[in-house]
């Protein structure tokens, strides 16, 4: 059940954009965008600049290996509004559709290399069981990711646990898939700021 509260309370400026938005886009303005504009002093300003640096900020990985992990991280955690969105987007990212299904369906079998496939696993592994082990960073580093690899992905794993769940909370409505294509774009655009 959706709860309404991400459609009341905002400021005029903040209607003002989301207008804007609707009429730009033309489509309705996603619920992750209305959560972050809800309450900015208390979430949203500071989950906008930690997403925007885990997805946008200096990294080895590309953008669509962050955008990847997120729909990853969003699939382990079976939120399907995080899963559309950040799937349309590494998509657009990697301009490579198939690749991304690929590794939605079966991260073993998938035509990725191995430190992106190691990582992934180790993503999915802290998703799900909320832990890793020296072990687990051990067989990362040895599929050749980087100590500052490991950093940059595990920024991206919070960042999408932390949305997942309130997706999941706030019961964002699932977009269609134009309007996760416009989001998609928007987001390689500007960001997650």
């Amino acid at each position: 059940m959706r709860l309404d509260v991400l459609n009341h309370g905002y400021g005029p400026g903040t209607k003002v954009l989301f207008a804007l938005i609707r009429l730009f886009s033309r489509h309705p303005v996603p619920d992750a965008a209305k959560l972050v504009f809800y309450r900015p002093g208390f979430y949203g300003a500071r989950a906008k600049e930690f997403t925007h640096e885990a997805m946008r900020g200096p990294s080895s990985w590309s953008v669509g290996d962050r955008e990847l992990m997120a729909a990853y991280v969003s699939k382990v955690n079976e939120s399907a509004f995080c899963v559309g969105a950040h799937t349309a987007t590494a998509r657009q990212a990697y301009q490579d559709g198939p690749r991304v299904a690929a590794v939605l369906a079966d991260l073993s079998s998938a035509p990725i290399a191995e430190p992106l496939r190691a990582t992934l696993r180790m993503l999915g592994k802290l998703t799900r069981e909320g832990e890793v082990g020296a072990e687990d960073m051990r067989e990362v580093l040895a599929a050749g990711v980087s100590s500052q690899q490991v950093k940059d992905a595990l920024a991206v794993c919070v960042a999408f646990n932390t949305t997942d769940r309130l997706a999941d909370v706030f019961g964002f409505e699932l977009l269609s898939p134009e309007g996760f294509e416009a989001g998609a774009k928007y987001l390689l655009k500007r960001g997650y700021r």
